[in-house]
């Protein structure tokens, strides 16, 4: 077996993740027989972005997302899913010949009690090929400072996967380290990316300058 890569390719993400047959312990268990059905992936995230207004500001541009979401989450191509979803494709990434595009709905909710919820939502007529994502996200606003307000957000996603045999002939604990890994390394790209163009966006509709090294403060 020749070792190769999965990329990632709208966000230029590659991780090496198969090695070679001298590389995989004979004793492993191959994943197929492990468990015997789809193979599932966890990320959990906690960051936030700084926002150099007030907290009425940011909940304002924030609950206008249908202005604004489209356009920040570019590359990624989005369409919009009824009055508060969209159906997001967030790229192309595969190996030895099996790819996966995943595309999800997701449904921003009307803020409760301060915090506004991200979940997934089916898209119409679409039945995902070989895997299921759940997507639940929380935001909410601090004001930390006098005209600094904080969107503090947290993340849970789970993704499941159903690989050929040929990929089910791994072992378990290979397949599963490593979609672990790419999965938290796509969730730091996008939301890095996301952030950036969310946080330029806000500034640019007040016509407010936004600092070049503004950094997020936290990431895990």
């Amino acid at each position: 077996m020749v070792a190769n890569n999965w990329e990632f390719q709208t966000l230029e993400i590659t991780e090496s993740v198969l090695p070679t047959d001298s590389s995989v312990a004979s004793d492993e268990t191959p994943a197929k027989e492990a468990h015997g059905g789809p193979s599932r992936f966890h990320s959990r995230h906690q960051d936030c972005m700084e926002m150099y207004a007030p907290k009425e500001q940011v909940a304002e541009y924030l609950n206008s997302h249908s202005s604004w979401f489209v356009r920040c989450a570019e590359p990624m191509r989005v369409e919009p899913l009824g009055q508060n979803g969209y159906a997001l494709v967030i790229g192309r990434f595969g190996s030895f010949g099996y790819e996966v595009e995943p595309k999800i709905g997701l449904e921003l909710l009307a803020p409760q009690q301060g915090k506004y919820h991200i979940r997934t939502i089916p898209i119409p007529d679409y039945q995902a090929p070989g895997y299921d994502v759940d997507y639940n996200a929380c935001m909410e606003l601090v004001e930390s400072l006098p005209g600094i307000t904080k969107v503090e957000w947290e993340l849970y996603l789970t993704v499941e996967l159903h690989f050929p045999r040929f990929i089910q002939r791994l072992p378990h604990s290979l397949i599963q380290s490593t979609g672990d890994r790419l999965l938290n390394q796509i969730v730091r790209q996008v939301s890095r990316r996301l952030t950036r163009k969310v946080q330029e966006d806000f500034h640019q509709s007040l016509g407010v300058p936004f600092p070049v090294n503004s950094k997020k403060k936290r990431h895990r």
